[in-house]
């Protein structure tokens, strides 16, 4: 009896076994790597300027939203809006974006 308690008690302490991976699983299969993917807020889209008649103030529509100077759209400032350029502000960059201009120039 005493024994058998002495066995039972030395079970108990051994360390449990757990297997590394599925052992399930095919022969050399391993679980796909997840890879942490970081997301960049993309410059917004100028579709167009505005101004009133006297071309003082300007507002652009950009991602189909009108937004003044000071305003700020996906993460952006809109710094300066003229007739035909819009400056944008990010994170001590700017971007000046034209309307109907073939390149997007950063400043």
């Amino acid at each position: 009896m005493v024994r058998l308690v002495m066995m039972a008690v030395a079970w108990l302490m051994m360390p449990q076994a757990q297997a590394a991976q599925d052992p399930t699983a095919p022969l050399g299969w391993q679980a796909p790597v997840v890879k942490a993917t970081s997301s960049r807020a993309r410059l917004p889209e100028l579709q167009g300027i505005f101004c009133d008649q006297d071309g003082q103030a300007c507002r652009a529509i950009l991602n189909s939203v009108s937004v003044g100077t000071g305003g700020r759209i996906s993460g952006y400032t809109l710094s300066q809006v003229t007739d035909d350029f819009v400056i944008l502000q990010r994170g001590g960059r700017q971007w000046r974006l034209e309307m109907f201009a073939d390149n997007i120039k950063s400043e």
